[in-house]
């Protein structure tokens, strides 16, 4: 009987957070926003959408495939599909509370694969780093090209970029003191910290000292071209945007990116900024947005479809 329970629960409340999901994102939007959503979805032209999720699902297995690099280095032979469900329903999670799917993926390779969590979340932070690697290279080259009109935006909201110059190299003389003070200090607590996360970093030194390094670097940037690549072709769905080149594209997948990365899956943040960086090259607020809610809506309904999907079938696929 408490297994029956157990079993009915694993399947509703994910599902119930999917909905709840849709119907928070949902009421978040005010009227206006509602109909430039629904002038965009119907003069929209779906091939393009569609050609979008379908390269969306690359990035899914890509991710997946990479990861089990890492997780053979440190010795575990994982069956694929539990690292493909568990890597789209991290992508669920996500939508929710910021990088917390990166716990539950973790948590979930322990419970299908019985990988020790904290080596499962080492491999994860270190994609994580590398990721954030790559997109930094991307920012360099896109900052780099649009400088002037970037450099003017910035003035335009009150930013220095004085500020930015200063703030980053703070940042960077806090980060480089934390890695002397974490290699060479002998403290008590340090010395704890070390032996309660050495799994940690375990699953984190595993990218540098596996064979398979240049295989999982491959991935890492096809991940990421992936990524740009869902963004561009979705330029061609609206007539507006089908003529903007390609270092605009570039320009507004940074900017969305990071909200991503800021918010609970780019919830109302995502089209802002699409649309405010594409207004710096003269597309229209109105375009813009709904040009961003296009893409945050199509990938956010991919994210949770595959998600919950997932979440079904990892017991299905795993009753043994």
């Amino acid at each position: 009987m408490k297994t029956g329970i157990r079993k009915f629960l694993s399947i509703t409340i994910p599902f119930l957070i999917g909905l709840g999901i849709i119907y928070y994102q949902y009421t978040t939007l005010t009227s206006e926003e509602l109909e430039k959503i629904k002038i965009s979805f119907i003069k929209a032209d779906y091939f393009y959408i569609y050609l979008s999720l379908f390269i969306a699902l690359f990035g899914y297995w890509s991710r997946a495939y990479r990861w089990k690099f890492a997780l053979q280095h440190l010795g575990y032979k994982t069956k694929f599909h539990n690292d493909l469900l568990t890597v789209c329903v991290s992508y669920l999670v996500n939508l929710t509370i910021p990088r917390s799917g990166e716990v539950s993926r973790a948590a979930l390779l322990k419970k299908y694969e019985d990988v020790p969590f904290d080596k499962a979340f080492g491999t994860i932070v270190a994609e994580r780093i590398v990721d954030m690697l790559i997109f930094l290279l991307f920012v360099a080259i896109g900052f780099l090209s649009q400088f002037d009109t970037i450099y003017q935006y910035l003035i335009k909201n009150g930013v220095e970029f004085e500020t930015l110059i200063w703030t980053g190299i703070l940042g960077l003389v806090l980060f480089v003191v934390f890695i002397l003070i974490w290699i060479y200090a002998e403290w008590k607590i340090i010395l704890k910290l070390k032996q309660k996360l050495s799994g940690l970093i375990e699953g984190m030194q595993s990218i540098l000292k596996m064979k398979d390094k240049w295989k999982y670097i491959f991935h890492s940037f096809f991940i990421w071209f992936s990524y740009l690549a869902m963004f561009y072709v979705t330029i061609f769905a609206l007539p507006e945007t089908s003529d903007i080149s390609f270092d605009i594209v570039v320009m507004g997948f940074i900017f969305g990116t990071l909200a991503v990365g800021f918010t609970n899956g780019g919830l109302g943040a995502y089209p802002l900024a699409v649309a405010s960086i594409l207004s710096l090259y003269g597309i229209s607020e109105g375009v813009g947005t709904a040009f961003g809610y296009l893409i945050w809506v199509s990938q956010t309904l991919l994210t949770i479809f595959l998600g919950l999907l997932s979440y079904l079938l990892l017991p299905i696929l795993n009753k043994k």
